[in-house]
């Protein structure tokens, strides 16, 4: 009796996912815990201000819905005119303080994320020219850089906001302030980028697969964004994680300053200002859980930065 052989069964090719989560990346992603903690706590924040419409009790920014009998309620402790309890607290017009911490929050991220993603896209832009073109172009650019690092980058920040709202007609500086604030800090934030990118160009630009790219016919506006670009990301990405914590941090201060957000849109850095106010009369928790709230976001971000640029460094492993 002859053994009839048996069909090879056909193997699947793992995923993309599978392939991911195999990767040395997520192994040394796995083994550290604060990358881990930081990760989560970086997430949950995130998702926090994402969805504060649906998480908040109350929407803080709606006259409607305040009620100043309410005003300076302590935390868990129902007020002594309307019996109403409040899990944070409330300040002096009757807003949760929970509520503003969420939808603060919001400003906060939302103005750090795109200053450091204008930052980026300015400084990418302005390295790769510096370090593929050279000549003139490379000196200007390298020198307003480096007259730029002479100067503390709020200050800079600051400068740029007080001329933007100066030239912004009156009628409108409320509703540009978000914006002319990202501008402001962008502004102040993009030497770092452009100073990582043109090095990294100078190094690129020699290698083998540009001369062949020249060869072909390549333009250089196609070499620097085709072939160059993927090459230098690694930098700039561990770079903008460390940039966001930094902007937030930013924002913060402008606002404290009182040169930031507007109090139509108080980010943590108002709330942070409105409950300094009220710290010495006893309202402690007006200022304490947003200067908390804003405490573990900056330093996730930044011990998640931290982690990534040791992860991503050749040297390291």
């Amino acid at each position: 009796m002859v053994d009839t052989p048996l069909p090879d069964t056909p193997v699947k090719d793992p995923s993309r996912l599978s392939l991911a989560m195999q990767s040395d990346f997520m192994y040394q992603f796995k083994r550290s815990p604060v990358a881990v903690v930081s990760f989560a706590l970086v997430l949950l924040l995130v998702l926090s201000a994402l969805f504060a419409p649906l998480i908040a009790p109350y929407n803080p920014f709606d006259p409607a819905s305040l009620n100043l009998m309410n005003g300076f309620s302590a935390p868990m402790t129902p007020n002594a005119f309307t019996g109403d309890t409040f899990w944070l607290g409330t300040d002096d017009q009757g807003r949760d303080v929970f509520s503003t911490i969420l939808y603060g929050m919001r400003i906060s991220l939302f103005v750090g994320a795109a200053a450091v993603a204008f930052a980026m896209v300015l400084g990418i832009t302005l390295g790769l020219l510096a370090g593929y073109v050279g000549g003139w172009t490379e000196t200007i650019i390298m020198r307003v850089a480096d007259v730029q690092l002479t100067f503390p980058a709020i200050l800079v920040a600051m400068l740029i906001f007080g001329i933007a709202k100066g030239v912004t007609p009156v009628e409108y500086r409320d509703q540009m302030a978000i914006w002319v604030l990202i501008v402001a800090i962008g502004l102040s934030d993009w030497v770092q980028f452009a100073r990582v990118v043109r090095g990294a160009t100078l190094v690129e630009k020699n290698k083998e697969y540009v001369a062949a790219a020249k060869l072909i016919g390549r333009t250089g506006p196609a070499i620097m964004v085709r072939h160059i670009l993927p090459n230098v990301l690694s930098p700039v990405l561990v770079i903008a994680t460390i940039s966001l914590a930094l902007a937030i941090i930013a924002e913060a201060t402008l606002s404290f300053l009182g040169v930031g957000a507007p109090p139509t849109q108080p980010s943590l850095g108002t709330l942070i200002r409105i409950g300094q106010g009220f710290l010495f009369s006893g309202e402690w928790w007006i200022l304490l859980f947003p200067a908390v709230t804003l405490l573990v976001l900056a330093l996730s971000v930044n011990l998640l930065g931290d982690w990534l640029r040791d992860a991503l460094n050749p040297r390291l492993r």
